[in-house]
């Protein structure tokens, strides 16, 4: 570092701005294919009645967060296009196109992704109620105070990537020390990769490894949580400090957080929470550039490499987030810590963190339907037949796939349903829908049994699954195991009250 300049964070810079304008892209993508069945003006939460009751009272407005669709009417159509906008703003930022021009050009594209995904996430509700959503606005909005490429990055902005990697990390850390026993008495991986709420291809091999691996696993979690984060911080000593070795001490740091990143996308399925992970540890790596450091040819109005008035913008930022950064800072040393959590309504400077607790059964909500009018209430015969969902278990034979960073919202939400969240509203719409053979809500899933058709009825089963063993797996060729618990919603047909 020198001064207000981050001479050698240049490939840092390039790593932070294609990689987070990658990450806008796939949650552009994903809202495109899924936000109009799960929250458009037919979905199973409708976006626009949430809107018309914000628009009722100025409370019931500023209780919303900021969205463009408060000024102006939503429709899908609307919806379609800022998605369409926001993709190709964040392919010109991943191709580098915009940070050719001068540093007000790649801020303008950032700011935009930025506010166009607010406007989703603030009227997207449950479906959009996770900490990856907050992690994502907010490193799109530092994104775009990096600069261009003709400039250095500014100091503080590199910084504040910094400071948002410990808030994610260290939080999720503490949150799991406060958190459950199993995190304590290093057991809770020996449940966590089958217990997870959407298991990837490599899930059932991680559980498998031996219970030593497991507890190291937990440790070494710990570590890369509680302790490696802060090394980011070490090349500010650099400012003191002459040589390579803070620069070197912030590089581990982030090869650590890198690397158990790695192992959790490799063992499940979290949206873009790790490869955003990924890409804000690299705001640690410095490269020597070779650079000009202070010259003193340099104009009155030129410091450290950076126009003033473009110092000046980014300084304001930096003083901004030490303000704002207040309760984050309590609240990571709070007893009562909140997760994932937003204390103002830009969503800046939040808190972050996930799994306090690790689940121990796996318990699947498994939704059949059937043609016959009359149909046995509680079978298990074959006239019901099950709904396949693209990414939670279902099929006994089928290997998890990988979807991440792709979110698959409603497969998520079906996780948490077993978890005290029976009978929430989206899912009793989403039966009606089923119900209809619905083809925007059928494309959601994986397997319609009835190819179109509309069943009789519907219901929802419960089942614990678990993982087959090596010897189950050779003798029924099953990736899971499961059995049968009960009925959580009867059977239903459309017109019944």
């Amino acid at each position: 570092m020198d001064g207000f300049a981050a001479v050698d964070f240049g490939f840092a810079r390039e790593v932070l701005q294609r990689g987070i304008a990658a990450l806008y892209l796939v949650a552009f993508l994903s809202t495109l294919n899924q936000f109009r069945a799960l929250l458009g003006e037919h979905g199973l939460l409708p976006a626009p009645e949430l809107l018309a009751w914000a628009g009722n009272s100025d409370r019931a407005r500023r209780l919303l967060r900021p969205t463009l669709f408060l000024r102006i009417r939503y429709t899908d159509r609307r919806l379609v296009a800022l998605c369409t906008a926001g993709i190709v703003v964040s392919l010109s930022l991943v191709t580098g196109i915009p940070q050719l021009a001068p540093s007000w050009v790649p801020m303008a594209c950032f700011l935009l992704l930025w506010l166009g995904y607010m406007s989703i996430s603030s009227i997207g509700q449950t479906f959009y109620g996770f900490g990856w959503e907050m992690l994502l606005l907010e490193a799109g909005f530092l994104a775009a105070f990096l600069g261009s490429a003709s400039e250095p990055p500014p100091t503080v902005v590199i910084v504040l990537f910094w400071w948002l990697v410990i808030r994610l990390e260290f939080g999720a850390g503490m949150i799991k020390i406060r958190g459950g026993h199993e995190w304590r008495d290093l057991t809770a991986l020996m449940y966590h990769h089958e217990t997870q709420p959407m298991p990837g291809p490599l899930s059932r091999q991680a559980h498998l490894l031996p219970p030593w691996f497991h507890r190291l696993e937990v440790v070494g979690n710990h570590a890369a949580q509680l302790g490696a984060p802060w090394l980011l911080l070490a090349p500010v000593l650099g400012l003191w400090v002459p040589g390579p070795v803070p620069a070197i001490i912030g590089t581990v740091g982030a090869g650590i957080v890198i690397a158990t990143q790695l192992w959790l996308v490799s063992t499940g399925n979290f949206a873009w929470l790790n490869g955003a992970t990924i890409v804000l540890a690299f705001s640690a790596i410095g490269m020597p550039s070779g650079a000009p450091r202070h010259t003193i040819t340099a104009p009155p109005w030129v410091i450290d490499g950076l126009w003033l008035p473009w110092l000046v913008v980014t300084t304001g930022v930096g003083a901004l987030y030490v303000w704002l950064s207040v309760p984050a800072v309590r609240n990571l040393f709070s007893r009562r810590q909140a997760m994932n959590a937003s204390f103002n309504r830009w969503q800046l400077a939040n808190a972050y963190g996930a799994f306090g607790t690790v689940t121990k059964e796996r318990i699947e909500i498994v939704v059949e339907g059937t043609m016959l009018v009359d149909a046995d209430p509680d079978p298990v015969g074959g006239q019901w037949r099950e709904y396949g969902f693209k990414g939670k278990p279902g099929d006994l034979h089928r290997v998890p796939a990988q979807f991440a960073p792709y979110h698959l919202r409603l497969d998520w939400l079906m996780w948490f349903l077993p978890l005290g969240r029976m009978y929430e509203d989206w899912f009793a719409m989403l039966l009606v829908r089923l119900l209809e053979a619905d083809p925007p809500t059928l494309r959601l899933l994986r397997h319609d049994p009835f190819d179109g058709a509309r069943p009789a009825q519907v219901r929802a089963v419960a089942y614990r699954y678990r993982f087959a063993t090596r010897a189950e797996h050779r003798e029924s060729g099953r990736v899971w195991m499961r059995d049968r618990r009960r009925v959580v919603v009867r059977p239903l047909s459309l017109g019944e009250d």
